[in-house]
Parts: C-alpha cells; structure tokens; sequence
C-alpha cells in the first residue's frame, strides 16, 4: 500500500462487524473492535469465537489461525480507541441516526486526514457526512456477507470525498483481497439495488402459491446457477434487514420494484428473522445449517 495501515477501528460487533474484524485481522491488521456495553461486548466474543470454532470443524482455518486472529482483535466499548487508529469502520444496522452519531464521534477523534468508512448498502454518503467537520475524509464500502469470503465490495464516493480518500479506500479493499467496484453514489448503488426485485418477486411467488419455498430456490439454483437461492440468502442475510433495505429503497426511489412483499412482513412481524432466530422461509440450526430437507428424490445442491 502507499499509505500505512496498522491499526484499525470497527464500530459495532454485530454480524457485519465480527465477520469484517476477522477478515482484518487475518491479514495481519491489528484491529479496535468497540460495542456499546461490556454485556453486548461479550456476546460478540462469544458470538465470534464459536464461528471461528464452526470454520475450523469445516476445515476452513486451523486452530493456530485462529489463535493469531483473537490476538489481533482488542475489544473496547469506548469511541477512544480510534486516535490511534489509521482507518475507522462503522458497522452497525442500517440506521440513519445511529449512524450519524458514530460519525461524528470518531470525527471528534480522528487526524483530520484518516478515512471514516460508512458500510452500508442503501443509505446516502453525502447526507451522512454533511454533519460532520470534515465530511471529505468519509467514504462509502458495501461489504457482501460474509466478509471472510466474498470476493467483491463496492466503494461509494460521496459528493465531498477527496481523490486521496477514494484511493485509500480502494487500496483498503484490494488489501483484504477483494475486487473494488466502483460505484456513483445512487440508493441501492449495485448489487442491492438488482438483487432485491429478484427476492422480493421469489417472496411473491411463494406468496401466491405457485411453488413452495424450496423449489423455487432449487429452480433458480438449478437454472441458472446460482450458488445459493434467493430466498435462503434473504434467510441468512435478515429477513428483518431485507425488509429493512426494500422500505428505504421504495422510499427513496417511489419505484413498485422496491415495495416489500406482504408475506415477508408477516414474517418479519412474527419474529422469523432468518438464520438468526432459526426460522424463516426455511428451517436452521444453531450453527445456521438449514434443518429441512427436499423431497429424496430431488437431487442436492451446495
């Protein structure tokens, strides 16, 4: 890199920022990882060391890697932590003011000169950073989930963002291995905005009755090849969160595409949130492995 990045912050221990907290650390990036409480603080730990666990009984990392990724992370619930730090991340839910408020908080902080990231998938950069004092140093990255092993985030260039940042943030994203794309900033930028007409009209299908949940996502899975099915992935993403992105977006954009199906509603409204409470359009266990099962005639996939 032609900037130096030894330390970083990372607001919010949620499933975003522990997957992106393990990603940082792997590459060997000593990271701040802050969460509002103690009480909160230690359900992350706890929350990411049993997916470490889950990854080493999948053979997908070994227990000395995750031995040097603990000793990289260094959990805090004080917004002090960033003054040290060359590069901050917010990590929280889609939530304007929260959001608004972390970013002011790690303005206070911050050399005027570090980059602030915003991840979000929908929310606006410029209007973010208008309250801060040096909105030029914010920048947009829409990570995919699971950061660990997804290939591709966007970077989103608000109105004020300088070239010296945007190049920051780009050099950031091919640090941890992925392929930046570049976007303009519009809600929804790429990948959010073409994927959820696509969900929300699988969510119709099932809805009005023309296929069960599980042949529709084997249809596409089959059909078109794609890695997994529109509705798990809905499923593992937060229902509550898709339902989240569709109203913002039918908001901003007024457009039909964007109006949340009725049916993911009334699951949202019964608390079948996805992989996270165990139920959604399907079934999962604690360790988020899908429960239900096709009929044994019908071949498996992934």
């Amino acid at each position: 890199m032609s900037w130096e990045l030894h330390r970083i912050a990372i607001v919010g221990g949620g499933m975003m920022g522990r997957s992106l907290a393990t990603k940082v650390a792997q590459e060997g990036i000593n990271v701040y990882l802050k969460e509002i409480s103690p009480e909160s603080l230690e359900t992350a730990k706890t929350r990411l060391d049993r997916s470490l666990d889950h990854e080493i009984a999948r053979f997908g990392l070994t227990k000395s890697e995750k031995k040097a990724i603990l000793s990289r992370i260094t959990w805090v619930t004080d917004f002090d932590c960033a003054t040290d730090c060359d590069l901050a991340l917010e990590a929280v839910q889609e939530d304007y003011d929260l959001k608004r408020e972390i970013l002011r908080e790690l303005d206070l902080r911050m050399p005027s000169d570090h980059p602030i990231v915003i991840t979000t998938s929908t929310l606006s950069i410029t209007e973010l950073a208008s309250q801060n004092d040096t909105p030029e140093r914010i920048v947009g990255m829409h990570f995919i989930y699971p950061v660990t092993t997804t290939r591709v985030v966007e970077v989103v260039r608000g109105q004020l963002t300088t070239d010296q940042v945007y190049k920051r943030a780009i050099e950031f994203a091919r640090l941890l291995g992925k392929v930046p794309i570049k976007v303009f900033e519009m809600p929804g930028f790429v990948t959010t905005r073409v994927v959820l007409p696509l969900v929300n009209e699988a969510m119709h299908v099932v809805m009005e009755g023309v296929a069960e949940a599980a042949e529709v996502d084997l249809a596409l899975k089959m059909g078109f090849e794609f890695r997994i099915g529109p509705l798990e992935w809905a499923d593992r993403t937060g229902l509550d969160r898709v339902l989240n992105w569709m109203q913002h977006l039918y908001h901003e954009s007024g457009e039909p595409r964007f109006r949340p199906c009725p049916l993911l509603k009334r699951l949202v409204r019964a608390g079948l949130h996805g992989t996270k409470t165990g139920r959604g359009f399907f079934s999962y266990d604690d360790n988020g492995r899908r429960t239900d099962r096709l009929p044994d005639d019908r071949p498996r996939l992934g």
